[in-house]
């Protein structure tokens, strides 16, 4: 006689319940993994972000010309203002020996001086009519750069700039002559490319960077993204996704740097990260 071997139905029944439940039980812990995987790379990408649009706002505020960082509270953000400085070298105050003409005078309109160390960021021989070259910054009344007057040149000034006869110093060139009004106590000039504004907007989400557009003295009132693009600015969108921002500027004083605290919260997918940054800001003109 011979005997069958096999599953009963009762048996598969059970076999196939038992095959579900381990599947179920598979699956929610994968399914936990790989959720727990995406919020982790989503939370990373908001902390890059912010991260990198903190540091580039850092970077264009280290760069400011002293004492030309302006902020102004813009709907539920800020717009900060600043002159960027391309560089800075330290002027001659005094003849020397080869040259009486190469050192900068403050009695009359000068056409031309030396700069002791020379210039590093740019590329000489340097002629540019777009930039600007100031000296004693104060950012008051009288001796603000903002003004276009007594401590900078005027727009569309002849800059040019060479390596001097004289070893380790730079040639500088002003056309028109300009007569700046005040001597640097540490002897310092800059040259500067322009102005910059940063305007963060929570309500549309974006921090956005604003240049290639002249200096006004009206700038205070530069509060929004139509008046930069009205002046001719070029918009770079630095972040998105922005649900709150702040940046607080004391200015500090001849001896004291100043500080900027900014702060910036990004939310995707209901991951918010917020990250804040301090600058210090030299204001020694």
């Amino acid at each position: 006689m011979k005997v069958q071997a096999g599953f009963t139905l009762v048996e598969l029944v059970i076999a196939l319940v038992l095959a579900v439940i381990v599947t179920a039980f598979a699956g929610m812990f994968i399914g936990n993994s790989v959720t727990g995987y995406t919020d982790q790379v989503r939370r990373a990408a908001l902390v890059d972000a912010a991260d990198s649009a903190l540091g580039q706002l850092a970077r264009d505020i280290r760069g400011a010309l002293p004492n030309s960082v302006r902020v102004t509270p813009a709907g539920g953000g800020f717009a900060v203002e600043l002159l960027a400085s391309t560089d800075g070298v330290r002027y001659r105050d005094a003849a020397p020996p080869a040259d009486p003409a190469r050192w900068l005078q403050f009695d009359s309109a000068d056409d031309q001086f030396n700069a002791l160390g020379g210039f590093q960021r740019v590329t000489l021989p340097f002629s540019s009519t777009s930039h600007y070259l100031s000296v004693y910054n104060a950012g008051v009344p009288g001796a603000d750069a903002w003004e276009l007057a007594n401590v900078i040149t005027p727009p569309g000034t002849q800059i040019d700039i060479v390596v001097d006869a004289i070893a380790g110093e730079h040639h500088v060139t002003v056309t028109p002559a300009f007569r700046f009004a005040y001597p640097s106590p540490t002897q310092r000039a800059y040259l500067v490319s322009g102005p910059v504004s940063w305007l963060c907007d929570p309500s549309a989400g974006t921090l956005t960077r604003y240049s290639g557009y002249a200096i006004a003295s009206n700038h205070l009132s530069r509060d929004s993204a139509a008046e930069l693009l009205a002046a001719g600015a070029a918009a770079s969108r630095i972040a998105d996704d922005v649900s709150a921002c702040s940046l607080n500027y004391t200015s500090g004083t001849a001896q004291r740097s100043g500080l900027v605290s900014a702060r910036l919260e990004l939310e995707r997918s209901n991951e918010r990260v917020a990250l804040m940054q301090q600058v210090h800001v030299v204001n020694v003109p």
